[in-house]
């Protein structure tokens, strides 16, 4: 079973965000590389995981991913930002013809468990089991919630997406996918919730 981590993890791209998935059940998000540094609406959307659940930045270890981690630091300036490392190994992702400027492996490059202990000695919080005897916790937002609430899946899904997105300001290509994630986050949960309730009022 995967290690559940409190912490939304900031990746560079969508082949890092497969690798991490992999790794560790979290909230996982795609920064579009050097995208994020003009992309307001999804810094905004760090910075409220940032300050609800806390972000974990892991790029990789060449001078871009160094460069990414930097204006994020700079932007990022309230909530809990922790910084993890992948190690500078030599070498070239099995999908591409040529490696990187810097012959470096990159985040996807890396095996689960180097994942984990970077994200580990970042100081991620693990998430423990509940307990028999817990209180059963809230059922969370799933992607059944979203198309039984006609939010894909219909004519009018993309124009109700985007008011939803809207809502809880969120970027607005975010995915179906990518806000089932999202909406594990008590913040965006709540705000779903408020939504949905004042939309069927």
């Amino acid at each position: 079973m995967k290690q559940k981590i409190r912490e939304a993890i900031a990746v560079e791209g969508r082949y890092d965000a497969h690798v991490v998935r992999a790794a560790v059940d979290a909230t996982v998000v795609e920064l579009g590389g050097f995208s994020i540094l003009k992309n307001n609406a999804k810094r905004k959307m760090l910075a409220t995981l940032a300050a609800t659940q806390g972000l974990i930045v892991l790029t990789d270890s060449d001078s871009a991913g160094f460069l990414i981690r930097a204006k994020l630091k700079d932007a990022l300036k309230t909530g809990t930002v922790k910084m993890a490392y992948v190690p500078a190994v030599a070498g070239k992702e099995r999908r591409k013809e040529k490696g990187g400027k810097e012959g470096l492996l990159g985040v996807e490059g890396m095996p689960p468990e180097v994942i984990l202990q970077a994200l580990r000695e970042a100081g991620a919080t693990p998430l423990n089991e509940p307990k028999p005897d817990d209180p059963p916790p809230k059922p969370a937002v799933t992607r059944g919630d979203l198309y039984e609430m006609g939010f894909f899946g219909r004519a009018d899904s993309a124009r109700r997406r985007a008011d939803l997105l809207a809502a809880l300001d969120l970027p607005p290509h975010v995915s179906v996918s990518a806000l089932v994630d999202l909406l594990q986050n008590p913040a965006y949960a709540e705000k779903y919730h408020r939504y949905t309730e004042e939309e069927h009022a």
